[in-house]
């Protein structure tokens, strides 16, 4: 058992080295950033494929739009105009108003009507930025609402592409207490009329619970991300859907109270810049390679306010990734599935296809994991399944490129292309480490050789000799060949053909067939030894006659030799007994080629040619006498 378990892992050593190596290599990949861009793009085509989700209801959005620029005449907008506005919402009784506009200093006319209604607004949620980054600074709250502790954070995290996939749901400053985020501001003062508060996870107690929806902490290497810029509490940003999926109520509308009275009762009404003039705009997964789309900051907020929100009064799904070491699993197990298709298959239109057929199976399910919530690595194992495919299915063209050598080694030019190809086809089965191992079959066995060679010999120059004799050999191989049969060795003069090997005959019909080819076999070649010795004679070089023994039966065939020189042979009983009918008593005459066969050759053949008994006879070297033929003709 235990020897049979060492052959199987040797058989399959191409795809226990493969596979790891593989895996390793996009591992390192992925450690080093390389996969970064490629995750990310492919988690940006999974929301983009996403079937829209249903408006949140609870969310309204009072954008200040191109065309409000240009009914107001001027920018910033004054105070006394956003004091308007927040009382004509407020008359509406939202729950939470989030204004998402820097407030920091006053813009005339009306700015004690601002801070008045400031003051009065318990709702009403203002904005900071305390992070600075590369292009903006901190911006300080509105004094009055940070005073009454009504401020929130606006910051937003922008990966190294330019979209934003993460949100803060705390800033932490340094040396400061952590700030909420606005959309998670807004959140909670929607929850509290929920009877839902903040509470710690029986997860990890430094996870935010709302009700059902846990919040994960961000953490810097989390799905695709390498190394990222993980500080303060970050959770990853699960889009509602594209630029303008909320509603949204044009400024000028609510300044002339043309909104229904219950619009915004109950809701969570945000107010910010929708104007591409004013630049509060960010690409998100929805703005595609191109970056046709993007989305104005107010909608970022709201799309973080309505993921706590549904998380917690909805159970949906956030965005959840695995643990480190599961996504390594997960990576090695498409290399090996890559790896195990490819050392199955073998061929490379098959595995192609294979690998096709798996990559869309991996893609589709990772796909309907997203939406569940699941962000899985994509990208590392499909490169992981199609790399460890293509490195084996390179391993295997030079794996068969050794076996064709060892093949054509063995069998040289003793075999037509036809009986090579099947030879090849059926290589797994022939060749076992290098060799083709013994098997035992049944074959009919040709032997050859030229009479009163050595008188030849002896009267004939030596190079005039192997001109001649090269050619009588180039003409009896060629006939072996037409017929089907493998040359196994010259000796000499002699030449040592079989049919039937090394392929086995699986029926009598087949077996048969293979002595009929081998006794045709070697009537042609008394024809083409007549014609030849019409051509020498004319040439005044020496005229030949040749005897033949042909025997049928089991034989055992195989690579013989050591790593030095190796050669496929025939050995067995029958070619014994062919060896020694071609001897046997030279006194019987055939004309040019005598023609001796056993008795199992004769029944395979019987009736097919013109033959007379020559009686039960005993071969050199057998105890038992044998049966034997003598072919006369067709």
């Amino acid at each position: 058992m235990w020897a049979k378990l060492k052959q199987q892992l040797w058989e399959w050593r191409g795809v226990w080295i493969t596979a790891p190596s593989v895996a390793a290599l996009l591992l390192l990949l992925r450690a080093a950033g390389a996969l970064q861009f490629l995750e990310w793009a492919t988690l940006d085509q999974f929301f983009r494929l996403r079937p829209p989700e249903p408006q949140d209801s609870r969310i309204v959005i009072v954008g200040i739009s191109e065309p409000d620029l240009k009914a107001l005449g001027t920018w910033p907008l004054p105070d006394g105009t956003l004091a308007k506005v927040l009382e004509t919402i407020k008359q509406q009784q939202p729950r939470a108003i989030g204004l998402d506009l820097y407030r920091n200093f006053p813009v005339e006319p009306g700015h004690q009507a601002l801070v008045q209604v400031f003051k009065t607004t318990p709702n009403l949620i203002g904005i900071q930025k305390k992070i600075e980054d590369g292009s903006q600074s901190t911006v300080p709250a509105p004094p009055v609402l940070d005073q009454l502790g009504q401020v929130a954070a606006n910051d937003v995290v922008v990966d190294q592409d330019g979209k934003i996939r993460r949100a803060m749901m705390y800033v932490t400053p340094d040396n400061e207490d952590a700030i909420p985020s606005l959309g998670l501001s807004l959140a909670l003062i929607y929850l509290e009329k929920e009877q839902v508060t903040p509470q710690e996870s029986a997860v990890n107690p430094d996870y935010l619970q709302l009700k059902r929806g846990v919040f994960r902490i961000f953490e810097s290497n989390d799905g695709g991300y390498v190394r990222a810029d993980a500080r303060s509490y970050q959770v990853l940003l699960n889009y509602r859907g594209p630029a303008k999926t909320f509603q949204t109520i044009p400024l000028r509308d609510v300044l002339a109270n043309r909104i229904p009275p219950q619009l915004m009762r109950d809701r969570i009404v945000l107010i910010g810049a929708t104007a591409i003039s004013l630049n509060d705009f960010f690409y998100t997964p929805y703005s595609g390679t191109a970056r046709t789309q993007q989305t104005a900051g107010v909608e970022i907020q709201a799309n973080l306010t309505s993921q706590i929100l549904s998380a917690a009064l909805d159970g949906r799904p956030q965005l959840y990734v695995w643990s480190e070491p599961i996504e390594i699993a997960w990576v090695v197990l498409w290399s090996y599935i890559g790896a195990i298709l490819s050392w199955r298959l073998r061929s490379p239109r098959f595995t192609t296809l294979a690998i096709v057929l798996t990559g869309g199976l991996l893609l589709g399910g990772c796909y309907l994991a997203f939406l569940w919530g699941w962000w899985l690595p994509v990208a590392p194992a499909g490169l992981a399944l199609v790399g460890s495919a293509v490195v084996l299915t390179g391993y295997i063209s030079s794996l068969e490129q050794e076996e064709r050598q060892v093949m054509m080694n063995l069998f040289g030019r003793h075999v037509t292309p036809e009986i090579a190809e099947a030879i090849w086809q059926d290589r797994d089965q022939l060749l076992e480490q290098g060799r083709i191992p013994g098997r035992k079959l049944t074959a009919t066995v040709l032997f050859t050789d030229l009479k009163d060679f050595s008188t030849i010999a002896e009267q004939t120059e030596p190079e005039e000799l192997m001109l001649w004799l090269n050619e009588y050999m180039e003409a009896m191989v060629q006939i072996v060949l037409d017929h089907g049969g493998v040359i196994d060795k010259f000796i000499g003069d002699a030449v040592m053909a079989v049919f039937g090997v090394p392929i086995p005959r699986t029926t009598e019909e087949a077996i048969a067939q293979d002595a009929y080819q081998a006794v045709s076999c070697a009537l042609v070649m008394a024809e083409r030894l007549k014609s030849l010795n019409q051509t020498w004679l004319t040439q005044g070089r020496p005229t030949a006659t040749m005897r033949v023994g042909i025997s049928t039966g089991a034989v055992v065939t195989g690579s013989l030799g050591g790593a030095q020189r190796m050669d496929y042979t025939t050995i067995g009983d029958s070619v014994n007994v062919a060896a020694r009918l071609e001897s046997y008593d030279k006194s019987i005459e055939g004309g040019i080629c005598r023609v001796l066969i056993s008795e199992a050759t004769y029944l395979k053949t019987e009736g097919k040619f013109l033959t007379q008994p020559i009686g039960s006879v005993f071969l050199k070297g057998r105890e038992q006498p044998i049966e034997i033929h003598q072919v006369l003709g067709t």
